[in-house]
């Protein structure tokens, strides 16, 4: 049924669709097999897989990602559990003030960031991590061939077992993150760009 009412465009992009779901993703898709594709995608690097993954769901704010057997889930940006990978993020929650809901707001100050994390390896659960996050300069990053102008922001995690760093960049009017390389576990990150951009549903 889905072919049969596709033009050549939109047959592209269902047949890139049924790639990615059967976990035989194009790694480094072109700009027209992107923009021919209806759905949302991003390009994810790290814990063992490079793959383009297409949104699944929109759980109230918590988007998940598909790649054959690979699931990201992210919210506001963050990346809030894995399934499938080398090592895997069971769960990520933020406590207290949220800043990455606002984040074309913060400003010269460093953010302190109060966050929970869970691990089934090791059975660690509930494991406090403290963030400082810290606002950088306009950089240009290339997504597709095409420069984007971009927000830098560092944030340092700090915590038991913990010691990493989380870099985001993101549109400077609207807060939202293109690219980022965030911790899934101590020693172990994910390079995510977001190739075409899901901006969320009205609730």
């Amino acid at each position: 049924m889905l072919i049969g009412g596709c033009n050549s465009v939109s047959l592209t992009g269902f047949q890139t669709a049924r790639t990615i779901l059967r976990g035989t993703p194009d790694p480094t898709p072109d700009a027209a097999a992107v923009a021919a594709n209806p759905y949302a995608q991003l390009r994810v690097e790290g814990g063992g897989i490079r793959a383009l993954m297409l949104l699944g769901n929109d759980d109230a704010g918590r988007l998940s990602w598909f790649a054959g057997s690979h699931v990201v889930f992210l919210r506001d940006g963050q990346l809030a559990g894995t399934q499938g990978l080398s090592v895997d993020l069971e769960d990520m929650r933020i406590e207290g003030d949220n800043p990455f809901e606002h984040l074309q707001q913060v400003g010269d100050r460093p953010v302190v960031v109060q966050r929970r994390y869970d691990w089934r390896a090791g059975y660690r659960f509930g494991v406090p991590v403290t963030g400082e996050l810290v606002r950088g300069e306009l950089e240009q990053v290339d997504i597709l061939g095409t420069s984007h102008a971009l927000v830098r922001y560092d944030e340092t995690l700090s915590g038991p077992g913990v010691r990493a760093r989380n870099v985001y960049w993101a549109e400077a009017d609207t807060g939202y993150i293109r690219k980022s390389r965030q911790m899934i576990a101590p020693g172990a990150e994910l390079e995510i760009v977001v190739l075409k951009p899901y901006r969320g549903r009205a609730r």
